[in-house]
């Protein structure tokens, strides 16, 4: 194999649209001179050039020209009959060029240099795709399912890049099969190996951020300010927005005719239930929107501590927690401070969590699932009621009835 048109023996490893000529013949001239230097043991007294243009690649090895039996590197030193063998005018004390040919590094030489070849353009791929998507970090991407595994889905983009998106970061309720296209903000990418990995997400807050600008012109263009966003993916989320344009109203323009701006976003999410509320520096007002749809009667806020704690109607107070939690859970990640719920005319009533010696906590729990947190919200239900809205027995709600009447009746 001669040293002309070396690109074209090697045209199988390189993609058109990773690496282009100019740069493929940079990382061929490094190859071949790690190759030099393993058979030689020094690169320094070649000239290696290459012609991108035509394709082509010489390599030209320089010596001194020596009396005979007075070699003592023969990498930089030729005797005088051997270089006459090459031009038989040369003198003792000249500079000899002579062309190296591929076949002259030997056999394994070259298969070796082959895989090295191969390994330096993959790696050249690697780095340019690795810029490509961390440049994408906190993006909207778009990939097709390729291979469904028990932790994770593996997906691939219209470039054939592999990307990840692991079962933590995917959506509850998602369902996916071969071949569906799926949206979700690349997270993170790493090089592990010289490998890129690229990990996508749907859970994240900042998904929900981006599908906002998307869909919604006036986050776009910048009218509309996106100021944070709290979520339980599948389940509930919060986005709390702003404009400096008074004349626009944050959460109709978001929300849309009848939800029809949000309800792309909602479905996007597996059905999750979004408040959008207005943001405000107000913070007593902030955190009363924050517990939104719940009517809030008063505020009180510790912001050493950074508590509230907050007043409402008896009615009102499921409505604050939520189902499992989460309005009140959301409410405090997206303010900043730890909300404690209280009852209109509840000062003398008791926290459930001060009779944790003789109720046990998983049951307490129970009743703050459904909103109910202090003795008299629950003596104030009939058991039946009880019955059917936690997951107690009846017999378990009975006794602790009992308990929570004999502080009352003391």
């Amino acid at each position: 194999m001669e040293n002309l048109a070396l690109i074209d023996s090697f045209s199988e490893f390189k993609d058109d649209k990773q690496i282009d000529r100019v740069t493929l013949m940079a990382i061929l001239e490094e190859v071949f001179r790690n190759a030099l230097k393993k058979k030689y043991g020094s690169d320094d007294n070649f000239d290696i050039i290459v012609n991108p243009d035509k394709g082509d690649l010489e390599i030209w090895r320089n010596r001194i020209v020596v009396a005979d039996g007075e070699v003592e590197d023969p990498n930089e030193e030729i005797s005088l009959s051997a270089a006459q063998k090459i031009e038989p005018d040369f003198e003792i004390g000249e500079d000899v060029s002579e062309e190296v040919k591929l076949i002259d590094l030997g056999r394994r030489s070259i298969l070796a240099l082959r895989q090295n070849l191969i390994s330096k353009i993959h790696e050249h791929d690697n780095t340019i795709i690795y810029k490509q998507f961390k440049d994408l970090e906190g993006e909207i991407y778009t990939a097709e399912v390729h291979h469904i595994r028990h932790r994770a889905v593996i997906l691939l983009d219209d470039e054939g890049n592999e990307i990840i998106l692991p079962k933590e970061k995917q959506i509850p309720s998602d369902f996916f099969r071969k071949g569906d296209n799926v949206r979700g903000i690349i997270e993170s990418v790493d090089l592990k190996g010289n490998k890129p990995t690229i990990i996508m997400s749907r859970a994240a807050p900042v998904f929900l951020e981006k599908l906002f600008e998307q869909e919604i012109p006036e986050v776009f263009d910048g009218l509309i300010t996106v100021k944070k966003v709290v979520r339980i993916p599948g389940e509930k989320a919060k986005v709390a927005v702003d404009s400096y344009d008074d004349r626009i109203d944050p959460v109709g323009a978001c929300v849309g005719m009848k939800g029809s701006r949000i309800h792309g976003i909602v479905r996007e999410l597996g059905n999750e239930n979004i408040d959008v509320i207005n943001y405000t520096s107000n913070l007593t007002l902030y955190i009363t929107r924050a517990l939104s749809p719940a009517k809030v009667t008063s505020v009180k806020i510790d912001e050493v501590k950074k508590r509230a704690e907050v007043i409402l109607r008896p009615e009102e107070v499921s409505k604050a927690i939520g189902r499992g939690g989460h309005n009140i859970r959301l409410a405090g990640q997206l303010t900043g401070y730890e909300i404690d719920v209280l009852r209109e005319g509840a000062e003398e009533d008791v926290e459930l969590t001060e009779f944790s010696d003789e109720i046990e906590g998983w049951i307490i729990q129970e009743f703050s699932k459904i909103g109910l947190d202090t003795a008299k919200s629950v003596l104030e239900h009939d058991i039946n009621d009880l019955v059917k809205r936690t997951d107690l027995e009846e017999e378990t709600i009975r006794d602790v009835i009992n308990i929570l009447k004999e502080e009352f009746e003391e």
